[in-house]
């Protein structure tokens, strides 16, 4: 049988649609989008169309949006640009201590340039308390940075209550939604969320390119300095031909969120199955209602989850824990939810996508219960 995908947490395929949108940029419309011939304005059409489709995602105006690398680009540009533009107003970031790499090296960073960072821990669900954010702000808080969903256990935070309430304080809000756009509804006027940040490759579009909505009239300070690409605030010449497959992926998303419930519906299932034929050697991480519809992570109890995994050797996942030397290390995120070594060393992580099928499903169940 054929390798079977379940990490589309970690990365996604690239959509036959989104390859197709790609092929004529490759062959054809290669100009700079800066030129004023006929290459260059094709080009550059294809640029802005991108971005309207990236805006309609998420219920924004095309302008408030910026090409980047990819989401670690977004995220440190969105910490970074804020504390230097308004360092003067306060120094003061509130996050979370489950926040993604891509937030907290950059909250690190910051708090050797003067920044105070406050980590506000979350619940045995993966879940943080909007009462804790708003216990944690000063006079000097300046951002709040609180991820859409958890990458690794799909909890989904309460953002709206929270960008309610930056919103009241005059804080400025931003949240990672690279795990969650494509999976549910995001509308950045409903959460109150000022600054937000994509990943192509999280959204079958290719690694290498993302976006940061950046609302109207929040400043930052520039990423890059050179002439005056996106605003001004991103140098560099356009990457054309993944800006306009992330823009196509963004329009998949957007006509295909229904069939998430699909998706959910399979996981379910996925966990239905494994909790009856397993019973208490299995437990399950994150929220069992506010989680990705997509995102399944277990614990094989008394079970090392790269054991488990070594085992099934046709199917790709994660785990959420490392073992060298005999010692097994649970993920921060595990350990910040308060899962035991015990139950948290046989951590798997499985992440259902579009082109997951009840088949593959039904051959990993059998192989788990095999061995």
């Amino acid at each position: 049988m054929r390798q079977i995908y379940l990490d589309y947490n970690a990365s996604t395929p690239i959509a036959p649609e989104v390859r197709q949108v790609m092929l004529p940029l490759l062959e054809n419309d290669f100009g700079n989008p800066s030129a004023l011939h006929k290459f260059g304005r094709n080009a550059k059409r294809a640029v802005e169309y991108s971005r309207t489709q990236m805006a309609d995602l998420i219920c924004a105006n095309p302008e408030e949006l910026i090409f980047t690398s990819g989401g670690t680009e977004s995220n440190n540009h969105a910490l970074k640009g804020v504390y230097d533009h308004y360092k003067d107003q306060g120094n003061h970031i509130i996050t979370t201590s489950i926040e993604h790499p891509a937030v907290i090296e950059p909250c690190r960073y910051l708090s050797q340039q003067g920044a105070k960072i406050t980590y506000v821990r979350v619940d045995e669900y993966g879940r943080v308390d909007p009462d804790e954010i708003e216990q944690a702000i000063t006079e000097d808080t300046i951002l709040i940075s609180v991820m859409h969903s958890n990458n690794e256990v799909g909890t989904i935070q309460p953002i709206k209550e929270i960008g309610k309430l930056a919103k009241e304080r005059g804080i400025l809000f931003h949240t990672d939604a690279s795990q969650s756009l494509g999976k549910v509804e995001i509308d950045v006027d409903d959460l109150h969320v000022d600054l937000l940040t994509f990943a192509g490759h999280k959204l079958y579009a290719p690694k290498g390119i993302g976006a940061l909505y950046i609302r109207e009239g929040v400043k930052l300070s520039n990423f890059m300095h050179g002439a005056g690409h996106e605003r001004g605030l991103r140098a560099g010449t356009e990457n054309v031909i993944f800006a306009a497959a992330l823009g196509e992926a963004c329009r998949l998303a957007k006509v295909n969120l229904h069939q998430n419930e699909e998706i959910k519906q399979l996981r379910d299932y996925f966990w239905g199955e494994l909790k009856e034929y397993f019973q208490e050697k299995i437990s399950l991480n994150g929220h069992p209602d506010h989680r990705l519809p997509n995102t399944l992570n277990i614990n094989m109890i008394g079970r090392i989850g790269q054991e488990v995994l070594a085992q099934l050797s046709q199917v790709a996942a994660s785990t959420g824990s490392a073992c060298h030397a005999g010692e097994v290390t649970l993920s921060p995120v595990l350990s910040e939810m308060g899962v035991s070594e015990e139950e948290g060393m046989g951590a798997i992580r499985f992440s259902l996508g579009k082109y997951t099928i009840k088949e593959e499903i039904d051959y990993v169940l059998e192989h788990m219960k095999r061995i």
